[in-house]
């Protein structure tokens, strides 16, 4: 890693918990040093979730809305389709089975499930997501002959300040760097630092998704994670630091 003569960059990690915390680990694992500062704040929503007899699995666009689901409820009996790794190894440790795990975002999720239906099962799936979920599993998984239905057990709130150490680095006349796990992130934490110049703070986002709110303001540079993912974004990471 490079480092200039004012030292390496200061990583600002936006995600909201539990998730910014494990994202915390694996920069400490990768020697990073790093501000905790979330965008967003996770909170339940006052919803029912209907009978889930009428389903033939369970539909997971994040680790957080397993988190959710697991809190309102005991029952572990239908098969859990999830997102991606994360999510993935949430449900298991929550004692889903069986888990299932596309490798992509939401399009690849629903494709994923709908090619790899057994034929006799019922089209029917529950999922459970924040209430900003855009609705793109539903969309395209209803377009295959699915019945979708929704309910959105949690909700995003931006947080009410940014860390002090995060304001501190971003007001001084330093190199940081921002990481964005969403386009929702990436609008709660612009707000949050809307009095501050970004013209030297460098994003490195998760999706190119996640990056389209940070088109709206001068930066030092976004860069993309290659796959959506935690390991990606990391990735994309280390190749920013090495060029620092």
């Amino acid at each position: 890693m490079k480092m200039t003569e004012a030292g390496p960059p200061t990583i600002i990690i936006t995600r909201a918990e539990p998730g910014a915390a494990q994202t915390a680990a694996r920069l400490t694992a990768m020697g990073v040093s790093h501000i905790l500062s979330p965008a967003l704040e996770l909170a339940g929503r006052d919803e029912i979730l209907p009978d889930l007899s009428r389903y033939a699995g369970l539909i997971f666009t994040s680790a957080n809305g397993v988190r959710f689901f697991a809190e309102a409820s005991a029952d572990r009996g239908l098969p859990a389709w999830c997102v991606g790794p994360a999510t993935a190894s949430e449900a298991v440790r929550e004692a889903f089975t069986p888990v299932h795990q596309s490798s992509g975002d939401a399009h690849d999720l629903a494709h994923f499930i709908a090619h790899h239906w057994h034929a006799h099962t019922p089209k029917t799936l529950l999922h459970i997501a924040n209430a900003a979920s855009r609705g793109v599993v539903k969309e395209a998984l209803e377009s295959e002959g699915f019945k979708i239905d929704f309910v959105p057990l949690y909700e995003a709130r931006p947080a009410e300040s940014l860390a002090p150490d995060a304001a501190v680095a971003l007001e001084a006349d330093q190199a940081s760097i921002v990481l964005i796990h969403s386009s929702k992130g990436a609008e709660a934490f612009l707000g949050l630092a809307k009095a501050f110049d970004l013209s030297k703070t460098s994003f490195v986002t998760i999706s190119e998704q996640a990056a389209r709110p940070l088109q709206a303001v001068k930066t030092g540079g976004v860069t993309a994670a290659s796959h959506p993912d935690e390991d990606h974004l990391l990735e994309a990471l280390e190749k920013v630091l090495a060029n620092h």
